[in-house]
Protein backbone atom coordinates (compact mmCIF):
# COMPACT_ATOMS: atom_id res chain seq x y z
CA UNK A 1 0.00 0.00 0.00
CA UNK A 2 1.84 3.34 -0.89
CA UNK A 3 1.57 6.18 1.50
CA UNK A 4 0.81 10.30 1.47
CA UNK A 5 3.15 12.70 2.75
CA UNK A 6 3.51 16.44 2.45
CA UNK A 7 6.08 18.93 1.85
CA UNK A 8 6.07 22.71 2.12
CA UNK A 9 7.41 24.93 -0.81
CA UNK A 10 8.34 28.43 0.51
CA UNK A 11 7.44 31.80 -1.00
CA UNK A 12 10.51 32.16 -2.44
CA UNK A 13 9.84 28.44 -4.25
CA UNK A 14 6.81 29.64 -5.59
CA UNK A 15 7.60 33.06 -6.47
CA UNK A 16 11.01 31.00 -8.61
CA UNK A 17 7.60 29.04 -10.31
CA UNK A 18 5.55 31.79 -11.23
CA UNK A 19 8.58 33.99 -12.55
CA UNK A 20 9.66 31.33 -14.52
CA UNK A 21 6.43 30.45 -15.80
CA UNK A 22 5.94 26.96 -14.73
CA UNK A 23 2.43 27.44 -13.02
CA UNK A 24 -0.06 25.17 -15.21
CA UNK A 25 2.78 22.82 -16.37
CA UNK A 26 3.20 19.38 -14.76
CA UNK A 27 7.36 19.29 -12.80
CA UNK A 28 9.12 16.34 -14.18
CA UNK A 29 11.27 15.98 -11.17
CA UNK A 30 11.51 17.23 -7.46
CA UNK A 31 14.84 17.47 -4.93
CA UNK A 32 15.47 15.71 -1.83
CA UNK A 33 18.16 17.11 0.09
CA UNK A 34 20.30 15.97 3.37
CA UNK A 35 19.91 19.33 4.95
CA UNK A 36 17.47 21.49 6.44
CA UNK A 37 17.46 23.82 3.67
CA UNK A 38 15.84 21.12 1.55
CA UNK A 39 13.38 18.39 3.11
CA UNK A 40 14.52 14.89 3.02
CA UNK A 41 11.92 12.48 1.10
CA UNK A 42 12.88 9.87 3.32
CA UNK A 43 10.56 7.25 3.39
CA UNK A 44 9.16 8.06 -0.21
CA UNK A 45 8.85 5.39 -2.47
CA UNK A 46 7.50 4.52 -6.11
CA UNK A 47 3.80 5.24 -5.90
CA UNK A 48 3.75 7.30 -3.04
CA UNK A 49 1.87 10.48 -2.89
CA UNK A 50 3.26 14.10 -2.59
CA UNK A 51 1.16 17.08 -1.45
CA UNK A 52 3.28 20.09 -2.33
CA UNK A 53 2.09 22.72 0.07
CA UNK A 54 1.97 26.43 -0.01
CA UNK A 55 1.00 28.91 2.76
CA UNK A 56 0.15 32.36 1.91
CA UNK A 57 -1.66 35.11 3.88
CA UNK A 58 -2.22 32.14 6.49
CA UNK A 59 -4.23 30.27 3.80
CA UNK A 60 -2.79 27.14 3.08
CA UNK A 61 -2.85 25.86 -0.48
CA UNK A 62 -2.83 22.14 -2.47
CA UNK A 63 0.12 23.33 -5.32
CA UNK A 64 0.53 20.39 -6.86
CA UNK A 65 0.10 16.46 -5.75
CA UNK A 66 3.51 14.67 -7.02
CA UNK A 67 3.31 10.70 -7.11
CA UNK A 68 7.09 9.38 -7.18
CA UNK A 69 8.19 7.10 -9.68
CA UNK A 70 11.62 6.70 -8.71
CA UNK A 71 14.27 8.36 -6.88
CA UNK A 72 17.42 7.38 -9.12
CA UNK A 73 19.72 9.45 -11.66
CA UNK A 74 18.88 9.49 -14.86
CA UNK A 75 19.70 10.53 -18.27
CA UNK A 76 17.16 13.31 -18.28
CA UNK A 77 19.12 15.09 -15.33
CA UNK A 78 21.94 15.44 -17.43
CA UNK A 79 25.64 15.01 -17.08
CA UNK A 80 26.71 14.15 -13.40
CA UNK A 81 29.07 17.42 -11.93
CA UNK A 82 32.94 17.61 -12.36
CA UNK A 83 33.53 19.86 -10.05
CA UNK A 84 31.92 21.51 -7.07
CA UNK A 85 30.53 24.86 -9.98
CA UNK A 86 28.95 22.48 -12.42
CA UNK A 87 25.12 21.83 -12.25
CA UNK A 88 24.42 19.40 -10.16
CA UNK A 89 21.21 18.33 -12.77
CA UNK A 90 21.24 20.26 -16.07
CA UNK A 91 18.66 18.69 -17.30
CA UNK A 92 16.18 19.67 -15.42
CA UNK A 93 17.26 23.58 -15.14
CA UNK A 94 13.64 24.34 -15.78
CA UNK A 95 12.58 22.99 -12.56
CA UNK A 96 15.70 23.44 -10.61
CA UNK A 97 13.73 25.84 -8.14
CA UNK A 98 12.70 23.14 -6.64
CA UNK A 99 15.75 22.36 -5.18
CA UNK A 100 18.37 21.08 -7.60
CA UNK A 101 20.68 23.30 -6.10
CA UNK A 102 20.30 22.38 -2.31
CA UNK A 103 22.99 20.82 -0.39
CA UNK A 104 23.13 16.98 -1.32
CA UNK A 105 20.29 17.48 -3.40
CA UNK A 106 18.89 13.88 -5.05
CA UNK A 107 16.54 13.73 -8.00
CA UNK A 108 13.18 12.16 -7.10
CA UNK A 109 11.29 11.91 -10.92
CA UNK A 110 7.25 12.21 -9.90
CA UNK A 111 4.34 12.44 -12.56
CA UNK A 112 2.52 15.53 -11.05
CA UNK A 113 -0.86 17.98 -11.33
CA UNK A 114 -0.07 21.21 -13.22
CA UNK A 115 1.38 23.91 -10.43
CA UNK A 116 -1.13 26.07 -9.48
CA UNK A 117 -1.78 28.26 -6.32
CA UNK A 118 -5.63 29.01 -6.42
CA UNK A 119 -6.55 25.03 -4.63
CA UNK A 120 -7.38 25.86 -1.19
CA UNK A 121 -7.41 23.49 1.67
CA UNK A 122 -10.85 24.37 3.78
CA UNK A 123 -11.02 25.29 6.63
CA UNK A 124 -12.76 22.12 8.44
CA UNK A 125 -9.98 20.52 6.56
CA UNK A 126 -6.85 22.04 7.76
CA UNK A 127 -8.16 21.83 11.80
CA UNK A 128 -8.49 17.87 10.73
CA UNK A 129 -5.65 16.93 8.72
CA UNK A 130 -3.13 14.85 10.51
CA UNK A 131 0.30 13.14 10.33
CA UNK A 132 1.69 9.56 11.47
CA UNK A 133 5.37 8.95 12.53
CA UNK A 134 6.84 5.73 12.24
CA UNK A 135 5.81 4.58 15.63
CA UNK A 136 2.42 5.25 14.48
CA UNK A 137 1.43 8.45 16.60
CA UNK A 138 -0.37 10.88 15.27
CA UNK A 139 -0.26 14.63 14.87
CA UNK A 140 -2.50 17.49 13.60
CA UNK A 141 -1.70 21.09 12.62
CA UNK A 142 -0.61 23.55 15.63
CA UNK A 143 -1.99 27.45 15.20
CA UNK A 144 -4.36 27.14 13.74
CA UNK A 145 -6.92 29.70 14.72
CA UNK A 146 -10.23 30.16 13.01
CA UNK A 147 -9.74 27.99 10.35
CA UNK A 148 -6.06 29.83 9.20
CA UNK A 149 -3.16 29.05 9.61
CA UNK A 150 -1.12 31.43 12.39
CA UNK A 151 2.29 29.78 11.80
CA UNK A 152 3.84 27.23 9.29
CA UNK A 153 6.20 25.80 11.40
CA UNK A 154 4.81 22.72 11.73
CA UNK A 155 4.18 22.12 7.98
CA UNK A 156 8.41 22.89 7.68
CA UNK A 157 9.39 19.60 6.79
CA UNK A 158 8.56 16.22 4.81
CA UNK A 159 5.58 14.31 6.73
CA UNK A 160 3.73 11.04 6.53
CA UNK A 161 0.02 11.69 6.15
CA UNK A 162 -2.78 9.77 8.19
CA UNK A 163 -4.42 7.50 5.80
CA UNK A 164 -7.91 9.81 6.38
CA UNK A 165 -5.99 12.59 5.61
CA UNK A 166 -4.25 11.05 2.53
CA UNK A 167 -7.57 10.48 0.90
CA UNK A 168 -9.36 13.91 1.67
CA UNK A 169 -6.65 15.86 0.18
CA UNK A 170 -6.84 13.57 -2.63
CA UNK A 171 -10.32 14.46 -3.09
CA UNK A 172 -9.42 18.27 -3.02
CA UNK A 173 -6.68 17.86 -5.85
CA UNK A 174 -9.19 15.54 -8.02
CA UNK A 175 -11.58 18.32 -7.82
CA UNK A 176 -9.19 20.78 -8.78
CA UNK A 177 -7.87 18.64 -11.67
CA UNK A 178 -11.53 18.17 -12.80
CA UNK A 179 -12.67 21.70 -12.77
CA UNK A 180 -9.82 22.87 -14.97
Amino acid sequence: MSDAFTVLWTHEVCRALRRAGRVGERPPVAFSGVHSSLPAWSGAQAGDEVYALHVNRREVFVVSRLRVIDRERRGCCGTAPAAWEDPAYPGHDDWSMLGAEGCGADPVHVDATPVRFDTPISADLLARLAWRNRRGQTRNLKYVVDGRLENSVSLQGFYRLTPESAAELADVTAGAVSSR
